[in-house]
């Protein structure tokens, strides 16, 4: 495990979140800022109904080859917007692909994804725009090098919800044998259920290596009951998404980095049952910093693709537990806490954030 548990143990990546305010709003941003100079990229979209922007770039056969950022946001495809907001800071700066005869003529491309969360603070119209996004970006360029990162309900978790519980962001990393760092940050938004209806367990956390501690059987009861009464007043699920980067610090090709963005999905599939919907938006983004050689081996990269996958459902385990529920005129969301308490799968050093209106 790195020092802080996140995606900043990958050197150079930054994490920035910003939340809307105001009565009704439950929404926000997150922004994944890479060192300057940008990073090596891909992505891999696997739900039935993602929300993107500027994704075909990151195809390793077209032109742009290093980005700058990467955008996670709530408001469905309204809060794509906030890209906006984040290529012009990023513009302002000098930092993208150089389009013109003088320096700091930039386009800066920046990939973002969104969940859906519109109405679940009251008001369907209070979603992310491109204020938002320099909001985040700013506070990640405002980070120190390495910096913990904010877990729960915090940016584009603001108002997640990961089947009838609340959602949120979360991080997680590891350091590979020969120094190698993966890491991984997600929104857990998602229309499949982390958590076993027999035992109350999170799936996630049975590949956390120890056996879960299964929650007494009155508790998960009440527990069931509890989720009923929500579901009953929250009516039908919406959409949703989960949404994922994942960064590491190896040297690369945008092939491989293709590679590791497609078998992290993996990750998701081992906390979230069922995922890939028709109503998800499924999506991962893969950043590749490049700091430390990848060995020669052809089958080096195997490492870095396995680390990926088990990061991402680290990450979906603690977003779920760091989160706070939320219950007001836009829905009934539980936290998992709320439900079970806090000695049931929570990890050492999550970093909670509450983002309750109780």
């Amino acid at each position: 495990m790195a020092l802080n548990d996140a995606l900043t143990d990958v050197s150079g990546i930054r994490v920035g979140h910003a939340r809307l305010d105001g009565e009704g709003a439950l929404s926000g941003t997150t922004v994944v800022l890479a060192p300057e100079g940008g990073a090596v990229a891909a992505v891999d979209v696997r739900g039935g109904g993602p929300g993107t922007r500027e994704t075909d770039a990151l195809d390793p056969r077209n032109l742009v080859q290093r980005i700058e950022a990467v955008v996670l946001t709530g408001g469905s495809a309204y809060g794509l917007d906030s890209a906006s907001g984040v290529m012009a800071w990023l513009e302002e700066q000098g930092r993208g692909v150089p389009a013109g005869r003088e320096p700091g003529q930039v386009v800066p491309v920046v990939p973002a994804a969104c969940v859906f969360d519109l109405g679940r603070g009251g008001d369907w119209r209070a979603r992310p725009d491109a204020s938002t996004g320099r909001a985040a970006v700013e506070a990640a360029a405002a980070t120190e090098a390495g910096a913990p990162v904010e877990e729960g309900s915090v940016g584009a978790g603001t108002g997640a919800v990961v089947g009838r519980i609340k959602g949120g962001v979360g991080t997680a990393s590891t350091v590979l044998g020969d120094g190698t760092t993966v890491a991984a940050l997600v929104v857990a938004n998602a229309a499949g259920s982390a958590l076993d209806p027999d035992t109350g367990v999170l799936y996630g956390r049975h590949f956390f290596g120890a056996t879960p501690v299964t929650p007494a059987p009155e508790i998960h009861a009440a527990a069931l009951h509890r989720l009923a009464e929500a579901s009953e007043h929250n009516g039908a699920p919406p959409l949703n998404t989960t949404l994922a980067v994942v960064a590491t610090d190896a040297e690369l090709t945008r092939s491989q980095a293709h590679k590791l963005a497609g078998t992290a999905h993996d990750g998701i599939a081992r906390a979230v049952r069922p995922v890939h919907l028709l109503n998800d938006g499924d999506t991962v983004f893969a950043l590749a910093t490049g700091r430390r050689p990848l060995d020669g081996h052809p089958l080096a990269l195997n490492a870095v693709l396995a680390a990926g996958a088990d990061v991402v459902t680290r990450a979906i385990v603690r977003a779920v537990l760091a989160a706070g529920s939320v219950h007001g005129p836009g829905g009934d969301f539980p936290s998992y806490t709320e439900l079970y308490g806090e000695g049931h799968g929570n990890p050492t050093s999550a970093r909670s954030a509450g983002g309750g209106a109780d």
